[in-house]
């Protein structure tokens, strides 16, 4: 099965950083983390989250892969980077990574994004990602996360 342009920029990026990681598109929605754990068949805590913020001061772009169970404490991550922060809007998501809301994976972006990784996404031995759009996905260690974003593991809820 052929993958949409966006899932293709996914994968090409993947294949561009040397992980055999297969980015898949699936009949269901995994516009959620909920969504997407129910047509992955995992659990809602493996789904790491790719949630893109707006530096209030700097505006740029923020981004906090979290796990699919957990909720981020703005306060955290405003006192990592030294700017408040406010929720991103579908423009400025679109702008600064090339994809939309709910398929924002944590790669092939159009600029560099400073990047926070929820610690509890450690737990588990298989995680999934975001491929570029609200149906496609892709299956991927911690390890794997930690050195295709160079993020900082962090706790993300306070």
């Amino acid at each position: 099965m052929s993958l949409s342009q966006s899932a293709l920029k996914v994968q090409k990026a993947l294949n561009d950083i040397g992980l055999q990681l297969e980015v898949v598109e699936l009949p269901a929605s995994t516009r959620t983390s909920q969504e997407a754990a129910q047509a992955i068949g995992c659990q809602v805590g493996q789904i790491a989250k790719s949630i893109i913020f707006k530096a209030l001061t700097s505006h740029r772009p923020v981004m906090v892969i979290a796990s699919g169970s957990n909720r981020v404490n703005e306060k955290v991550i405003e006192e990592l980077i030294g700017d408040a922060i406010g929720k991103a809007d579908a423009d400025f998501v679109r702008q600064s990574t090339g994809y939309v809301i709910g398929g924002v994976p944590p790669v092939g972006h159009t600029e560099h994004i400073e990047t926070f990784i929820d610690q509890d996404l450690l737990q588990y031995s298989e995680i999934w990602a975001a491929a570029g759009t609200p149906h496609a996905v892709f299956r991927l260690t911690p390890d794997d996360l930690q050195r295709i974003t160079g993020g900082m593991i962090i706790k993300v809820i306070g």
